[in-house]
């Protein structure tokens, strides 16, 4: 093939093509438990996760609602991946086995928010959320109807592969993925470039700005003891039990369990049977939703 820029535009085309294809063959889970926030700065501030305000009766002024309480931001950060495709390739028309290179990198940045948003989950455990506790803490500032400040949790903590129980049904889901920039294809493909000219390589890549975060921690619950019934049950539980500052009941309900493969059985035991072990009927059977995700694998 001779490189001329005709030749190079439609090698280009097509290696985009390829690279749309992987994008929309990609299958993915995290906006299940993701909220996608549109980003137009370097970072997003998230100051209102502190304030969930309610209803009051109106006795004397308004009782206004600050949104500057936490310091919480997300900052977005850059992701890039490049393909180099070898001068000589182009000129022997040795070009087919570079498609599959280029669907994959395609089936790679759709799952990329996967990666994301799945990795904060597992690692809610050592990664502050707004209140500057982890986001699994057992010691979560709550006030009470005087005021007073008490510890709430949202996780009992063990060595078991991880699960989640979570209410995804508000405006904010319990992780939120922040997009500044969706990924675009690029390429460095003129032959008078550097990298054709000291390396004899065409270069083609994507590139995008994003991050994660958490929302609110009342949301969700997370474990890493056995999933059993009893756990579920206590999961459960607790998330309904939410309050936010002075007593104020959140009306939370959780509506997906989230588990890895190898919880799969032990989900299907609590959400999925008719009957448990002793033959009695299950009476949390399609309580939640259930999501088994080889993200968390």
């Amino acid at each position: 093939m001779i490189i001329n820029s005709a030749n190079l535009d439609a090698i280009r085309v097509g290696f985009s093509t390829a690279f749309r294809r992987g994008l929309g063959q990609a299958e993915t889970d995290y906006s299940r438990i993701a909220t996608t926030v549109p980003s137009s700065t370097k970072e997003n501030k998230y100051g209102w996760l502190g304030k969930l305000p309610n209803l009051r009766e109106w006795i004397g002024p308004r009782a206004v609602h600050g949104l500057a309480e936490h310091d919480y931001a997300i900052k977005n950060k850059p992701f890039e991946m490049t393909v180099g495709v070898d001068r000589d390739d182009i000129r022997d028309d040795n070009l087919g086995v570079y498609e599959p290179m280029f669907v994959e990198m395609g089936e790679s940045t759709a799952a990329h928010p996967d990666l994301l948003v799945w990795e904060a989950a597992k690692e809610g455990w050592s990664r502050p959320c707004y209140d500057g506790q982890n986001y699994f803490d057992g010691d979560h500032a709550v006030l009470d109807a005087d005021g007073t400040p008490y510890s709430v949790t949202n996780t009992d903590e063990g060595s078991a592969a991880p699960w989640f129980l979570l209410s995804t049904r508000r405006a904010l889901k319990p992780i939120i993925f922040q997009e500044r920039e969706k990924p675009t294809f690029v390429a460095k493909d003129d032959p008078r470039d550097d990298n054709v000219f000291m390396n004899k390589e065409f270069v083609y890549g994507v590139d995008c700005r994003r991050n994660v975060g958490y929302g609110f921690w009342q949301m969700a619950f997370g474990s890493t003891q056995p999933l059993t019934k009893q756990r579920y049950i206590a999961a459960r539980t607790a998330i309904m039990e939410m309050k936010g500052d002075y007593g104020r009941p959140l009306g939370l309900r959780p509506d997906l369990l989230v588990v890895s493969p190898s919880n799969e059985g032990a989900a299907f035991d609590v959400l999925k049977a008719e009957r448990d072990a002793a033959g009695a009927t299950n009476t949390y059977r399609a309580t939640a939703e259930l999501l088994v995700t080889p993200w968390l694998a």
